[in-house]
């Protein structure tokens, strides 16, 4: 597995608590170059990439953008990172998976895609469609693309969102018919899902992981 980070010191962490078949690897997903040094280095170490999970994105960062004032450069980084990353790491592992005969991608979105418009819900719901196109376009060739789109979580980015004393999270968890907030690791089996062979007949989907606070027909 190959742990990817703009940061190296995340990158390396994340790396450790995994363990030995882990390798951290620099990479600034909004620059090409970048990424496919990413993606060659994951070739020289493991023979090849199977499974793509694009999770880097900018979010507690930017939940105070507004449409009407935001400035153009200010713009266009937040869509390089929540949005271009996606389709340039993409793009990277397209041929690998082709030559090993498919793979899954799968790409980060929020159920804040479908929550008060925002710049951060627009970037989402981007991701979203970036999913529903390559799904379409590779399915021809055995890869799938599908999404899963969480709802609050209790990482440390969602308790400074949202603290534990907050009204919001008091009114949230009246309305959720499960529970609001859950834990990181309960994204875990849709992810399982989406890239093992439990998975194998879904593409092109969104999978909301929230404890029914987003409801999608």
């Amino acid at each position: 597995m190959v742990c990817a980070d703009i940061d190296t010191a995340r990158a390396e962490a994340a790396a450790e608590d995994i363990g030995e078949r882990a390798l951290a690897v620099t990479t600034d997903i909004t620059d090409p170059s970048s990424v496919q040094a990413m993606v060659t280095a994951a070739v020289d170490a493991f023979g090849g990439v199977d499974i793509l999970v694009n999770n880097a994105a900018l979010m507690e960062q930017i939940v105070a953008d507004q449409f009407s004032d935001i400035a153009l450069e200010r713009w266009e980084q937040i869509i390089r990172i929540n949005v271009t990353g996606a389709l340039l790491c993409s793009q990277a592992v397209i041929p690998m998976m082709e030559r090993h005969g498919g793979g899954a991608i799968v790409n980060q979105s929020s159920g804040g895609a479908w929550a008060q418009p925002s710049v951060y819900s627009l970037t989402k719901l981007a991701v979203v469609a970036l999913t529903q196109g390559l799904a379409t376009e590779l399915g021809p060739r055995n890869i799938r693309v599908n999404a899963i789109a969480p709802g609050f979580t209790t990482s440390d980015a969602g308790r400074r969102l949202v603290p534990d004393d907050s009204p919001f999270r008091q009114a949230l968890d009246l309305n959720a018919p499960l529970r609001a907030f859950g834990a990181p690791d309960e994204l875990c089996g849709a992810l399982l899902l989406l890239t093992s062979d439990a998975g194998s007949w879904i593409t092109g989907q969104t999978l909301n992981v929230d404890g029914g606070w987003i409801m999608r027909t």
